[in-house]
């Protein structure tokens, strides 16, 4: 049965099945060969997009203004609104899905996001809440389509770090989706909820997939062909530096893990921005406070023939053209 995402949300993957992701990642692959060939696309000509944004970013601000300006969409950036201060979001979602034919919201809650598409009556992109990071998947498994000579099915991912976080959490799942195999390595007090762990072993049931938890490092990387990590603390959680290096520090994604994988070609992973030297004011403010001049990632790792962070960046907006074509445009 063909796949037909007219007029969706994409809230979280939780909501997609294996074939429409599998649709997703191929339309985006076509999508990245039109770009890459020249052809100027007008799949969203007519369509009028809102960017709601609480967090600051790079990619995902760019990613969705380059791939809807490429299919010829109108884009308003939006940072000062009076959302959950003046005018409840309820009635935010109702005035902007008057204007607007889709919405996208970066920001801190998942309840933000699904109240949007409750009321908004038009189709709703979550770009980053604090439980998922849909867009950012699709674009990690389509860069592993391109690097791994094996179906998605087949490929062994391993998240290293903080893996209740919304990059662990929408790793996992998607895996699941996938039917990969998927690995959280990390300390028992930062492994997933037991109810995302129980979702992703329900979906594993049916899809072949492994899940599993250990803070085991050398037993959980064993075969990797992906070694994904991410910052020790998200946005609004700079309160908890101390905590997370004094837990995490054992667990930084270095050249000696890398090749215990046993597997010569395993890729490295990350989302995001990253702190691999001391090039930024909060790298410099972490080396003073706690003598660290590499957090997640060592730069050695991160500038290695291993890395394709900058592949993912970059498909982002491939990826995130490829949800606005099929939610709102005209294919």
């Amino acid at each position: 049965m063909p796949v037909n995402l007219k007029g969706r949300s994409l809230l979280t993957l939780k909501d997609y099945t294996p074939e429409e992701i599998r649709y997703l990642l191929d339309l985006s692959v076509d999508l990245k060969r039109k770009k890459r060939s020249g052809i100027r696309g007008n799949l969203l000509v007519g369509k009028n997009i809102v960017l709601l944004f609480e967090k600051a970013s790079t990619r995902t601000r760019c990613a969705f203004e380059v791939a809807a300006f490429d299919e010829g969409a109108q884009v308003t950036f939006l940072t000062n609104s009076q959302m959950g201060k003046k005018e409840s979001i309820e009635d935010t979602a109702l005035v902007l899905g008057r204007f607007y034919d889709g919405i996208e919201f970066r920001g801190f809650k998942q309840e933000t996001v699904e109240l949007l598409a409750r009321y908004s009556g038009v189709p709703v992109w979550n770009g980053l809440t604090d439980l998922y990071h849909p867009t950012q998947i699709l674009a990690d498994f389509m860069t592993i389509m391109e690097h791994v000579d094996k179906p998605l099915s087949k490929v062994k991912l391993v998240f290293v770090g903080d893996a209740r976080n919304n990059m662990g959490n929408s790793l996992m799942l998607a895996s699941a989706k996938m039917g990969m195999t998927f690995v959280a390595v990390a300390p028992k007090e930062l492994h997933p909820s037991g109810e995302m762990v129980d979702y992703a072993a329900s979906v594993a049931k049916e899809t072949g997939a492994v899940i599993s938890m250990t803070d085991n490092i050398a037993e959980g990387v064993k075969d990797a062909d992906v070694i994904y990590t991410d910052v020790w603390v998200s946005m609004g959680e700079e309160a908890q530096f101390a905590e997370r290096i004094k837990l995490l520090k054992p667990y930084q994604v270095d050249m000696k893990m890398m090749k215990s994988t046993g597997n010569p070609d395993t890729l490295f992973m990350h989302c995001l921005p990253s702190f691999h030297d001391l090039e930024t004011s909060i790298g410099k403010e972490i080396h003073t406070k706690f003598g660290l001049a590499e957090m997640e990632v060592t730069n050695e790792v991160f500038r290695s023939k291993h890395s394709v962070v900058f592949d993912e960046a970059e498909n982002r907006m491939h990826t995130i053209k490829a949800v606005m074509v099929a939610t709102i445009g005209a294919l």
